[in-house]
């Protein structure tokens, strides 16, 4: 029997003794930096102009409007007269302005507590199956297209006192005393001007919540339907979690929007009478653009953008916290 001369060998498969060479950083290696490099660099020139259009736009006249808020300047010729800090102690002193944050509070606070509340009551009857919903959605939404200018043009002739619309109506149907001054009566304007800002926006608002309630998965109201939830259960437990982080936006942009306000207020009212629908955005036009006083309406213009931003970022900080982090969270995962 002829045996194989073919040596065998017996091979170590244990740790070698011998360390591995090092890597050296190859085309492949260097290929992720390069592009990494490349994309940043298409983002740097695309932002650029941006930047540039929000560095003159929007930058460089807040900077000015401080500058000039430490003069007593009139708007003409260069400002000259350093004040220092006057203007803005004076706004401390200043009973319009206070009545204007007092009146600010409230257009707020009728925001959050009524004006919401109705948008999202009204989205959620119209994510329902109804006949004609979308014709419903559509009205709704439509004052919102409106502009400001027609809405104010609009409504002042319709609580024109004594022979507007409104008037007319409730005399028809026997309830002429409850009409009244409207817009022209110190307590009725602040109260009739928020039923024309409801009217106006709380479209906005609906879509937004019905937007976020499209969102929800229908499984997740049949399994709570299957475990005897009922409406109102379905609704708290299941509909408003989900549908907060939506709130929270629209709740951001209702605050801001009533601490801005002017347009709508200005062609109704213009902050009549008696100081008593003004806001903080009408006394900056009426003390830059009617009385000339640009240092001091430069102050308040200031004080709006600090109270604004000081809002947005505690807002941020302590209410849109877990969004924001859910949001960058998703975006380092896709990288």
């Amino acid at each position: 029997m002829t045996h194989s001369t073919t040596p065998t060998y017996a091979v170590d498969l244990g740790k070698s003794s011998e360390a591995p060479l090092p890597l050296s950083p190859g085309p492949a290696t260097r290929r992720p930096v390069a592009r990494r490099l490349r994309d940043w660099l298409g983002a740097f020139v695309f932002t650029v102009p941006a930047l540039v259009l929000f560095g003159m736009l929007v930058l460089v006249p807040m900077g000015y409007a401080m500058y000039i808020s430490f003069f007593n300047w009139g708007g003409f010729g260069s400002p000259t007269d350093s004040v220092g800090l006057d203007n803005y102690t004076r706004l401390l002193d200043d009973p319009v302005f206070l009545g204007d944050l007092w009146r600010g509070f409230l257009l707020v606070a009728f925001s959050v507590v009524l004006q919401l509340p109705f948008a999202l009551a009204m989205a959620v009857m119209l994510n329902q199956k109804l006949r004609g919903r979308a014709v419903y959605r559509m009205l709704f939404f439509a004052p919102y297209i409106l502009s400001e200018v027609i809405t104010g043009v609009l409504f002042s002739m319709i609580f024109a006192p004594d022979d507007g619309l409104a008037d007319r109506v409730f005399d028809a149907v026997g309830l002429g005393g409850v009409g009244g001054l409207w817009f022209a009566g110190p307590d009725t304007v602040l109260p009739t001007l928020f039923l024309v800002m409801t009217w106006k926006y709380f479209g906005f608002h609906m879509m937004l919540y019905l937007a976020g309630l499209q969102g929800i998965p229908a499984e997740l109201h049949e399994a709570a339907r299957i475990d005897g939830a009922g409406s109102w259960q379905r609704f708290r437990h299941v509909t408003l979690p989900l549908l907060a982080p939506t709130l929270r936006i629209s709740v951001f942009l209702s605050v801001i929007g009533a601490i801005q306000l002017f347009d709508l207020v200005w062609v109704i009212s213009a902050g009549g009478p008696d100081h008593h629908s003004e806001t903080m955005a009408i006394s900056m036009f009426q003390y830059g653009f009617k009385r000339y006083q640009m240092g001091y309406a430069s102050a308040i213009s200031v004080a709006m953008f600090l109270i604004s931003l000081v809002f947005a970022l505690a807002y941020q900080r302590f209410v849109l916290r877990r969004d924001t982090e859910g949001a960058i969270t998703t975006m380092r995962a896709n990288r």
